[in-house]
């Protein structure tokens, strides 16, 4: 194998076993040489494939390391105990050390995994400061995701602030390995929660599948983990490095004031507001997206 050639071994690149016995699905392509390494964390409910359309546009000449979160793609599941942000960190911060263990980084979190970097930068500070060179936060948030209302006004904001954490505990006490929900039904939901305007029928399959393969019960320990994620301050250990924000205008999950607050305390960072975008700006903007990424690795 070339070191231009992609990293497709089943048998050794496609899993990483954690240290507590998590088996995770990861994927790696690009020179093994490169100067620096991209590493993708995708958002709940999704998995590595969030990131696919940004990469088309990156090219084939970006070294990258993305995976599935526990209880998400093709990972083990998450329990009760592991299913949050620190775990989620601890996991990235081994397979760093496990597939790039020296070089600089360029970190990119969507959603959840904006929150896992945060994690990160709180639990792991001395592997951010050492080897991280830049870092995109993409439609997340540093916290008081408990009081988020989905853009809608009064009473009903309140209700789906509720109806948030109900489905939690109903999800995570489910036995099933599948959600009991047709791809319409999800794609339907979708269209509303996580896109803006004019969402591409393929962008919403591949939100709607990446759903469909997550772990319920896994999926209730994160968005309760969700509730409680509290990382304004850990985002002091990332002043002085180079720095993107990017926020959809529309985004219901993550709204514009959350992105506002993670680029007031990276007052060196690059905040870009994307009109008419939703939450999936990976695939709603994935040529932007890649633009701002490009940008922090030609940097690094």
């Amino acid at each position: 194998m070339t070191t231009v050639e992609r990293l497709r071994n089943p048998a050794r690149e496609h899993r990483f076993v954690t240290s507590d016995g998590c088996a995770l699905h990861v994927e790696a392509s690009g020179p093994a040489d490169a100067a620096v390494t991209l590493v993708l964390v995708h958002g709940w409910t999704q998995d590595h494939r969030t990131w696919d359309g940004v990469l088309d546009h990156l090219g084939p000449g970006v070294r990258t390391l993305r995976y599935d979160l526990r209880g998400h793609g093709g990972s083990a599941p998450a329990t009760t105990e592991t299913g949050t942000i620190p775990r989620l960190a601890d996991d990235l911060a081994e397979l760093i050390a496990a597939r790039v263990p020296s070089g600089p980084l360029v970190l990119a979190g969507h959603s959840m995994g904006g929150m896992t970097l945060m994690a990160l930068a709180e639990r792991h500070p001395d592997l951010v400061r050492d080897r991280v060179a830049g870092t995109a936060f993409v439609a997340t948030s540093s916290g008081q995701m408990d009081r988020i209302t989905l853009g809608l006004p009064g009473m009903a904001g309140q209700f789906s602030a509720r109806f948030e954490r109900r489905l939690a505990k109903a999800l995570s006490h489910r036995k099933g390995e599948r959600l009991p929900l047709s791809p319409a039904m999800v794609r339907s939901g979708a269209r509303f929660l996580v896109f803006g305007d004019h969402p591409r029928r393929a962008d919403l399959r591949l939100v709607a599948d990446q759903l469909l393969c997550a772990h319920p019960a896994s999926l209730g320990a994160f968005q309760d983990a969700i509730s409680t994620h509290d990382r304004r301050v850990a985002l002091a250990t990332l002043r002085g490095t180079p720095s993107v924000v990017l926020a959809g205008e529309k985004d219901r999950l993550c709204p514009l004031p959350h992105a506002k607050v993670i680029a007031d305390e990276l007052p060196d960072a690059e905040f870009v507001r994307f009109p008419g975008a939703g939450h999936m700006l990976p695939q709603e903007r994935a040529g932007e997206v890649a633009k701002r990424i490009g940008a922090l690795l030609r940097v690094s």
